[in-house]
């Protein structure tokens, strides 16, 4: 007897897969325009240069990127996350109150973005319940800018890796431009955020929670009975995270709502107080033989690195 395909589960373990985060846009020659936050981004080919992303097929927006001679993919950069959610969420206006210039083929494009590319409609293929849009790239911008990535069902941001090669020894002599690096603020900032990581995350997800389960509990700890609307506020995921989040956490019996307010149950602050515990101890591991007085000096520079 065959099991049946789970298909909410199929997703959340695609979420393993961390992805960028774009905006795909089009206009009609009327000026009808559409926009559609997409992870589905990729490469196709160098020669011809070849981009594809998918749409669902009951999106209201497919009618227009099939009328439209091109769309343009707005790779967003990591401060960019109400964007994302903007273009996420259903809105009778999507583009209202958002700057923007028309691209190739009226395709609006957004500002600080990581990059664009203009692309000219190549191709339209069947995919299930997506159809594959694959586009001719005929000009692009490149800003550098840090993108925003999207794994596990939360937005996240690039942070460099710095592991040793195997066998490198601890006695290697140390070249001037490590020495530099060394003393370079922003990189030994994000070397400490991913060391902390390391071990951090691993014991978190070991709870049987996801990131945005995870997130989302210790928010409603902090500040319990808040709106969906309101956790959208205070979490870094996008809505149809933050819905889905609560579906299974609700599922678990850990929040319960009433009143359009998300609560945690007697289950759920047990399991929040749980995930606090990790983080205390994660916290005295790492910052346990620094004395009350560095550390309220470390609080204070970063938050005035923050604000």
């Amino acid at each position: 007897m065959s099991t049946p395909f789970d298909s909410r589960a199929f997703r959340r373990a695609l979420g393993n897969f961390a992805t960028g985060v774009t905006v795909v846009t089009a206009a009609t020659e009327g000026g009808q325009q559409v926009g559609v936050t997409a992870n589905s981004f990729n490469s196709v080919s160098l020669d011809p240069p070849l981009v594809l992303w998918s749409i669902d097929k009951r999106s209201t927006s497919h009618g227009v990127f099939e009328q439209a001679s091109h769309f343009a993919v707005n790779i967003l950069a990591a401060n960019q996350i109400d964007l994302s959610n903007n273009f996420a969420r259903p809105r009778e206006d999507r583009f209202a109150g958002i700057a923007h210039e028309r691209g190739e083929g009226g395709a609006p494009v957004f500002a600080d973005c990581a990059a664009h590319f203009h692309c000219e409609k190549y191709q339209q293929v069947d995919g299930g319940d997506h159809w594959i849009m694959i586009g001719k790239v005929v000009r692009f911008d490149d800003f550098g800018r840090a993108p925003l990535l999207y794994h596990q069902g939360a937005y996240s941001m690039v942070l460099p890796h710095s592991q040793l090669a195997q066998g490198e020894s601890v006695d290697q002599p140390v070249s001037d431009f490590q020495g530099r690096l060394r003393g370079n603020l922003y990189y030994l900032m994000t070397q400490a955020v991913r060391s902390y990581q390391c071990d951090y995350q691993p014991r978190q997800l070991a709870t049987g929670l996801r990131t945005s389960e995870a997130r989302l509990l210790m928010v409603l700890e902090r500040d319990a009975g808040l709106s969906p609307s309101e956790l959208l506020r205070e979490v870094a995921m996008p809505q149809r995270e933050v819905d889905e989040a609560i579906v299974n956490l609700t599922r678990k019996g850990l929040v319960s709502e009433a009143g359009g307010r998300v609560h945690l149950t007697g289950q759920g602050i047990e399991q929040t107080e749980g995930l606090w515990e990790i983080a205390r101890q994660q916290q005295e591991r790492v910052f346990g033989e620094f004395d009350a007085q560095e550390l309220e000096h470390f609080k204070q520079v970063l938050l005035k690195v923050i604000l």
